[in-house]
């Protein structure tokens, strides 16, 4: 007895080592989904014609569960609206809703579906997760009565919450988030009291989780990284893609290499909506993304990543953003300066006339330098170093201060800043740096076709966004997008 019992606790490490090992990097799965909408009503429809829409969306997703689960994935993330899509009032949204309970309560509905009410909809997401051994995070909706004591309940007597929910590898509801921002047209849905800050801890990391508009917004996209010190965001989304700066894979990838976290994106798929761009992002850059114009499919992507990101050799080195540009004198002045709007914002651009040189160009506290050389100056392309200090006010007010070289889509040069999908110069090197009063700065790079540019760039520690090698690629934009919170 004696050797066996001075072995256990041997034994106990070597297991323990093991696990920590093998919990360094995980495999993440993200799903885009093609959403089977309903036909739009104002009244509502029947409970059972609710569940056989959603249950037509849930065994598509059922399907790239299997899958990802089969390639060795330990979580998965399904789109924001994957199960009844969009297209609802208040009313006729409400067969689709169900009542979820705060993950307190250790509730796996597929063992004990019952157990608060009707809902099928967990059961079958909760039955996922467990008969797969697979993390699975799905957005559905919350129902939760309220009376007339609570001076904030809505005449119909309810809140209803656009919300994720994660089911772990047994099948247990162990988060559930409240969209907190939301978005025009979802007047179907109510804000929560507070911003919520969900985490949740795996074997692979801490993991934090919130949706769509949310990660344009210091709570709790900022909280959850900054104060919670997640190491993964789970971030369910219907992005609609808005050219130069605001398409799904650019920002997305750029806030995981800002924020120096995991970032597992799924979109919906809806063409006719501008709706696509997926991916699987690191602090270093895309691990694997998908951006598909062409065609209606649903699409899964699978990567590895590193469950401690801030830990990994791999993980860039800490920012001073302004650090660069506010040290050195400004560029000389350049006679073809001028104003343009993007996405309803005016910015004060300057035009690359040279195939190579030095330019500044300045809007309010925000001076963008940028240092460039083309291999050639193309006649039917127009360049511009465009500055934007200010307000958006567009579908929500945010404070921004963006920096940015970006293509025009002709040579007119009032169509500057205007979206554009293809170009033909390349770039044999770029430094693009500003005096940025926040310390949260997006740093992307957009080749033609709407197509990222992971390991082909790098962002120094004084706050220089510089090309590695000679781009590969003809470019669309380099940009530091920033967001001053403080000002919003």
């Amino acid at each position: 007895m004696l050797p066996s019992q001075a072995l256990l606790p041997a034994v106990v490490f070597a297991l323990t080592a093991l696990q920590a090992l093998a919990s360094d990097t995980f495999t993440a799965a993200v799903y885009e989904h093609a959403v089977i909408l309903p036909d739009p009503t104002a009244e509502p429809v029947s409970p059972s014609d609710a569940l056989a829409l959603m249950n037509k969306n849930m065994d598509v997703l059922e399907g790239a569960i299997k899958e990802a689960a089969q390639q060795g994935a330990h979580i998965i993330v399904t789109p924001e609206d994957g199960i009844y899509g969009w297209r609802f009032t208040r009313e006729s949204i409400y067969p689709y809703l169900e009542d979820i309970p705060d993950p307190v309560v250790n509730w796996i509905p597929c063992t004990d579906p019952s157990r608060f009410g009707p809902a099928p909809v967990q059961e079958r997401l909760s039955c996922m997760a467990r008969n797969n051994s697979i993390y699975v995070v799905a957005n559905i909706g919350d129902k939760k009565p309220c009376d007339s004591s609570d001076p904030n309940c809505p005449r119909d007597g309810r809140y209803q919450y656009n919300t994720d929910v994660v089911f772990d590898t047994q099948g247990k509801l162990v988060a559930r988030y409240h969209k907190y921002n939301l978005f025009l047209g979802e007047a179907q849905f109510n804000y929560p009291k507070e911003p919520e800050a969900v985490t949740f801890e795996t074997p692979f990391g801490k993991f934090g989780i919130f949706t769509c508009f949310d990660i344009l917004f210091y709570e709790p996209a900022v909280v959850l990284v900054s104060k919670m010190q997640v190491d993964t965001v789970l971030f369910p989304t219907a992005w609609m893609n808005v050219l130069p700066f605001l398409t799904a894979i650019e920002f997305h990838s750029a806030w995981a290499m800002g924020m120096r976290v995991n970032l597992l994106s799924a979109n919906t798929h809806n063409t006719s909506m501008a709706m696509t761009g997926s991916g699987i992002y690191a602090p270093a850059g895309a691990r694997t993304y998908s951006y598909n114009m062409e065609t209606e499919d649903g699409h899964l992507l699978i990567a590895e990543l590193d469950a401690h990101p801030r830990l990994s050799p791999a993980s860039p080195p800490a920012v001073s953003w302004n650090s660069y540009a506010s040290s050195v004198e400004r560029f000389s002045q350049n006679d073809h300066e001028f104003t343009g709007i993007i996405f309803e914002d005016l910015f004060t651009f300057t035009e690359l006339t040279k195939p190579g040189g030095n330019l500044t160009v300045c809007q309010k506290e925000l001076c963008c330098h940028l240092s460039y050389k083309m291999p050639e100056k193309r006649d039917d392309e127009v360049y511009v170093l465009g500055a934007f200090d200010g307000l958006h006010v567009i579908a929500g007010q945010y404070y921004l201060q963006i920096c940015s070289l970006l293509k025009c889509p002709s040579t007119d040069l009032s169509t500057c800043g205007q979206p554009v999908e293809t170009a033909q110069t390349k770039f044999e090197m770029f430094s693009l740096s500003g005096t940025f009063g926040t310390s949260y700065v997006f740093p992307e790079v957009l080749y033609s076709g709407v197509q990222l540019a992971p390991g082909e760039f790098e962002v120094l520690a004084d706050g220089r966004l510089k090309n590695r090698n000679a781009t590969s690629k003809p470019v669309l934009s380099v940009t530091l997008f920033g967001r001053w919170y403080e000002k919003d």
